[in-house]
């Protein structure tokens, strides 16, 4: 249940004019495009936020300007000395608060910053990593994660990629995983988070938990089923236990697949490599496929393709391979070529 009353109405005002701070000075630091996607994303799931964004700009706009009129103010070329002393203090004045300015701007995002970890996996790695507090955080390949622990909380960021976790029970403090628009609150529980293009993937595995997403309501999802996230909506989804095996393989290295397209396919094991896996036909797109691989040889999948379908793979020199449609005058793999995993 959320407290209330001024003192927790004022720390969470507080969080958010420290947030809108912190995202303000990362849009003026050369934001990429994912940066700024998210940017928006906070800004456009809350009111408050737009309010807090939108002071934060006008406090560094107002530092901006009166830094500008602190350098170009010059003394007339005949001026009598209390006139010189009144524009020399108007000068210091007009310094002195773009200095104060820039001054609070820089404690808000060393405030925000403060304690923050980050984790991150190249393409092809994955990590366990055991948190101060129990928890276990599990990161995918090409991931990345903050995580910040205080007196009153337990806080991660998903920034890219897919993480699992295994919180570590505390119900003085739960453990908030914000993706994006969401935030996903647990006490003891593990469950998986994915980020895809236009929406985050929750899948619970254990316990229960809570998610909201910008100003939509908070909703439970217990083990056994997940959560399909947008910026202003939330739909559960019931898993069975071959689903969820499915999503959360990639934890013993494994790609499960079961009756996915090529393209899907393709795109599951790119995740997993320097160089891509491209598709040369349509024809091969829609082909589909079953069985499980591992995730540090591709080969094996590209092998049982061509076992099994109508699929040539040829190799590129940078390492990527393309899939073409085999057609019938086109001998098959020989039947000596590796068989799927399991």
């Amino acid at each position: 249940m959320r407290a209330s009353g001024p003192e927790s109405d004022g720390d969470s005002r507080n969080a958010i004019e420290a947030e809108a701070a912190r995202l303000l000075a990362r849009l003026n630091a050369d934001p990429t495009p994912q940066d700024e996607a998210q940017i928006c994303a906070w800004i456009e799931s809350s009111p408050a936020h737009a309010i807090a964004f939108a002071r934060a700009e006008a406090a560094w706009d107002a530092a901006e300007r009166l830094k500008s009129a602190a350098a170009d103010i010059s003394l007339p070329p005949i001026v009598d000395e209390a006139n010189q002393r009144r524009l020399s203090r108007n000068i210091m004045v007009a310094a002195a608060v773009a200095v104060m300015l820039f001054i609070v701007a820089a404690i808000v995002t060393v405030r925000t910053f403060s304690g923050v970890d980050r984790y991150e996996t190249a393409v092809g790695q994955m990590r366990d990593i055991a948190l101060s507090d129990g928890t276990i955080l599990h990161l995918n390949s090409d991931s990345e994660a903050e995580v910040r622990f205080t007196e009153n909380g337990r806080r991660a960021r998903i920034l890219k990629g897919e993480a699992s976790f295994d919180i570590a029970h505390d119900k003085t403090r739960p453990f908030d995983v914000e993706a994006r628009s969401a935030v996903i609150r647990a006490v003891g529980t593990a469950f998986n988070v994915r980020l895809r293009p236009s929406l985050v993937e929750l899948t619970v595995t254990q316990g229960a938990v809570t998610v909201r997403s910008g100003g939509s309501a908070a909703q439970k999802v217990a083990a056994g089923n997940g959560a399909v996230i947008q910026p202003r909506r939330i739909s559960l989804t019931q898993l069975g236990p071959k689903l969820i095996g499915q999503r959360t393989a990639w934890r013993e290295q494994m790609v499960e697949l079961d009756g996915e397209t090529i393209e899907q396919a393709a795109g599951e094991f790119n995740r997993y490599r320097a160089a891509p896996i491209l598709i040369g036909d349509q024809r091969v797109s829609s082909l589909r496929i079953g069985g499980r691989f591992r995730t540090t040889d591709s080969r094996e999948f590209l092998s049982a393709l061509q076992y099994s379908l109508p699929i040539r793979a040829v190799d590129g020199e940078d390492g990527s391979v393309m899939l073409l449609y085999r057609d019938e005058d086109q001998p098959a793999l020989s039947q000596e070529a590796s068989s799927p995993a399991g």
